[in-house]
């Protein structure tokens, strides 16, 4: 008897219940036995509530019901449309031998204009987001699999391809400043950016590709836009599911395996191929846990070091798969500044809100998120240095000779200089603020701040 766990509204239900922390346990690693049927947890999509509603006491349940089952109406019409364009496009894009036409009328106009240059590091993915009626990261990931075939390879059915990344898009909150679907497609377009790097796209493989851009477009799939952090000490469900350990990520996975065995899109593959396909997205997916850092930091910095990478070995090329995704998912400051700014005011508000919420319940606010006393200068120059930086610099080094690496480190070493400047203005503002006479003066030097190049 299989043992699956199915999470719906809040509700966990366990069928032999005295295996489930063995299990946890087992697959904390993404390891799978496949000697046993159906060990794999799988949460349900829409499992949350997010922030546990004993804690925050409101009367906003209704309103999500009613929110959820507008997302779902919305989510059948979309689908109607793409239905009735795809036969459109038969005729109105020009036809060529294997080509599969899985867009709806979004593909056309302006945005077939912004995909056309999907490729390039200055992708505006909020316009493309605009452009697409909020259908970004749907419309990004049907293109991506064209472009590299992967429907003919895997003999996907695109019905069911369409299901399941509707279902992945519409599990993103909207609500967060940062962790939603829009982040989920910059996230993709920057992996497929680095999937075209010479040193690591002549090597991939089909499977590498379609678990890159998979991993990528659902690793923060269903995020609550507050942190792991949060989730333990609020005795959230998930933090006593997965032990305190990768709670979010985790998360992320389960649910992305769930979507694919709901919309069946990998139910024609042989099981032992589905079940190593899910196993290799946990493990991409478990490798942005921002904890394990140093981790992943110090094993690629000693491959690059000895010089033993093999990328003609699956593991190895899994293995840059998991770098490459980090990088991904901690891009933003390598984005020209006008994109970057943008991002981390995003991901500011986010920590604010969940700071403001601590406060409100009593709780000790989590660092980074009490907005009176942490900047976002101070948390961009913080994470640019400790984080972003030394990972960049590492794949700088695999990626060489690189002309997009050698542009994400200018525009690094740019945001960062520009972040301290204004780190700067803002202390200085600060401190004249506290002198009886001073208060204007710094208020003034904090706007100049804002214009410096």
């Amino acid at each position: 008897m299989s043992c699956v766990m199915i999470e719906r509204c809040g509700a966990v239900a366990f069928e032999r219940p005295e295996q489930d922390a063995l299990r946890v346990r087992m697959l904390a690693d993404c390891r799978l036995n496949l000697g046993h049927a159906g060990v794999l947890l799988v949460e349900r999509r829409g499992s949350y509530p997010l922030i546990d509603l004993r804690i925050l006491k409101t009367s906003g349940h209704q309103g999500e019901v009613e929110s959820g089952t507008r997302r779902k109406v919305k989510r059948q019409l979309s689908f109607q449309r793409y239905c009735h364009a795809s036969r459109l496009l038969r005729s109105l894009v020009p036809h060529t031998p294997g080509s599969l036409h899985l867009l709806d009328d979004n593909y056309l106009g302006q945005a077939a204009q912004m995909l056309s240059k999907v490729g390039t590091w200055n992708f505006d993915i909020f316009l493309f987001d605009r452009l697409t009626n909020g259908n970004g990261l749907v419309t990004l990931m049907c293109h991506l699999f064209n472009v590299y075939g992967l429907v003919q390879h895997f003999q996907l059915d695109i019905v069911k391809l369409h299901r399941f990344l509707g279902m992945v898009q519409e599990d993103y909150h909207s609500q967060n400043p940062y962790h939603n679907a829009v982040h989920a497609a910059d996230v993709t377009q920057a992996m497929y950016c680095y999937l075209k790097e010479p040193k690591l796209a002549e090597q991939l493989s089909p499977l590498d590709v379609f678990l890159g851009l998979m991993a990528a477009a659902a690793h923060d799939v269903d995020h609550p836009g507050v942190n792991q952090p949060f989730l333990i000490k609020t005795q959230h469900h998930l933090a006593s599911l997965y032990q305190n350990t990768s709670v979010l990520e985790s998360h992320h996975w389960r649910s992305t395996v769930g979507m694919l065995r709901e919309s069946g899109l990998l139910s024609h593959l042989p099981a032992d191929m589905s079940q190593d396909m899910e196993q290799q997205l946990g493990s991409l997916i478990l490798a942005t846990d921002i904890s394990r850092q140093n981790e992943f930091l110090t094993t690629f910095r000693e491959h690059l070091d000895n010089q033993d990478l093999d990328l003609r070995l699956a593991a190895h090329r899994h293995f840059i798969l998991q770098i490459a995704l980090k990088c991904a998912d901690v891009c933003n400051p390598c984005r020209v500044w006008e994109l970057s700014r943008q991002w981390s005011e995003r991901v500011c508000e986010e920590f604010y809100r969940q700071g403001d919420l601590e406060k409100k319940f009593d709780l000790e606010i989590s660092p980074m998120c009490n907005q009176q006393a942490d900047t976002v200068p101070a948390i961009q120059t913080g994470f640019i240095s400790y984080i972003v930086e030394p990972l960049f610099e590492e794949w700088q080094r695999f990626t060489e000779p690189s002309p997009l690496s050698r542009a994400m480190m200018a525009h690094l070493h740019r945001n960062k200089t520009r972040w301290s400047r204004l780190r700067y203005a803002h202390t200085q503002s600060h401190s004249h603020a506290e002198e009886p006479e001073g208060g204007g003066g710094g208020g003034g030097g904090g706007g100049e701040a804002e214009d410096i190049p």
